[in-house]
C-alpha cells in the first residue's frame, strides 16, 4: 500500500517536472521573425486632371444685341397736338355782315408719317360778330353768331434750323354756322334784303310767316388752307404762329373765316 502511494507522488512530481520543463523551454524561445512584407511600390503621383478646355469662342456667333438691327431714334414726333387762339380776319360775303376782329380758339392734332409728312386734324370756333349795318337790316338790337369749324388736312412740315420751322397745309372743311338775333322788329313775310338770304332766312323772296327768321343754322361743306412758323422753345414745346382760310358754301350761301392764331404745339 505504501509502496503503491510513493509510486504515484513519483510519477505525479515526474509530470509536474516535465510540464515545467517545457514552459520554461517555450519562453526563451525567441519569438518568431514576423513574414515579411512585400514592398509596395512607390504610390504614384494622382494624375493630374486636364485643365478643362475653353470652349472656342470665335466660331460662335455674334451676340444677339450685337446683331439685332440698330434702330435708328426718330427725328420727328409721331403725335403732336396743338392749342391756339386769335381773331378772325373777314373775307368774301361775311365781310360785309361781319365785323373782323372776332375772337377764334383751336384745337387741334397731327399724325406724322415721317418727318415732313403728316395729317392733321383741327377744330375751330370762330366769334362772328355782326356789323351795326347788319343789325340795322336785321331791325335787331342785338346778336349771337359764330361758326364751328372742322378740318382735315395734310400737312408738310418745313424744318429749317435746329428750332425754326413751317408747315404748309390744305384740305377739306365742315362749316357749321349758327346765329340769333335778339329784339328783332321785322315783319314776317316782308321782302328779302341780302342780309336775310345771308342769314339763311329767305328761301324765297320774303321772311317767313313763321318766325323762325330770328334764328339761323348753316350747314356747308368746303376747304381751307394756310401755314405757320415754329419756334422751339428750350423745354421742347413749340410756339406757333399760323393763318388759315377757310370757305363754305351751300344753296349758294357762302361762310368764310380766315382766322390768324398763335398757340403752343407738343
Amino acid at each position: 500500500m505504501t509502496g503503491k502511494f510513493a509510486t504515484a507522488i513519483a510519477l505525479t512530481l515526474l509530470i509536474v517536472t516535465i510540464l515545467l520543463g517545457a514552459q520554461a523551454l517555450a519562453q526563451t524561445t525567441p519569438a518568431d521573425q514576423p513574414p515579411a512584407t512585400t514592398p509596395q511600390p512607390a504610390q504614384q503621383p494622382a494624375a493630374q486632371q486636364p485643365t478643362a478646355q475653353q470652349p472656342d469662342t470665335s466660331q460662335e456667333p455674334a451676340d444677339e444685341d450685337s446683331m439685332r438691327k440698330k434702330v435708328k431714334p426718330r427725328d420727328y414726333k409721331p403725335w403732336v397736338f396743338n392749342v391756339g387762339a386769335g381773331a378772325n380776319l373777314d373775307s368774301g360775303t361775311t365781310k360785309t355782315w361781319v365785323r373782323g376782329g372776332g375772337f377764334v380758339g383751336t384745337v387741334g392734332v397731327a399724325h406724322n408719317a415721317n418727318k415732313y409728312l403728316g395729317l392733321r386734324a383741327d377744330f375751330f370756333y370762330a366769334n362772328l360778330p355782326l356789323r351795326d349795318s347788319t343789325l340795322r337790316l336785321a331791325q335787331a338790337t342785338g346778336a349771337t353768331s359764330y361758326a364751328l369749324d372742322f378740318t382735315l388736312d395734310p400737312i408738310i412740315n418745313v424744318p429749317v434750323t435746329k428750332d425754326w420751322g413751317g408747315y404748309v397745309l390744305i384740305g377739306p372743311g365742315y362749316f357749321h354756322r349758327v346765329g340769333s338775333l335778339s329784339g328783332s322788329t321785322a315783319v314776317p313775310g316782308s321782302a328779302c334784303n341780302p342780309f336775310w338770304t345771308w342769314w339763311g332766312a329767305c328761301s324765297s323772296v320774303s321772311i317767313p310767316l313763321n318766325g323762325s327768321f330770328a334764328s339761323s343754322s348753316q350747314n356747308a361743306f368746303g376747304y381751307n388752307f394756310g401755314g405757320g412758323i415754329t419756334r422751339k422753345v428750350p423745354s421742347g414745346v413749340e410756339i406757333y404762329v399760323e393763318y388759315r382760310f377757310t370757305h363754305g358754301a351751300h344753296n349758294g350761301i357762302t361762310t368764310d373765316v380766315r382766322p390768324i392764331t398763335i398757340g403752343l404745339r407738343w
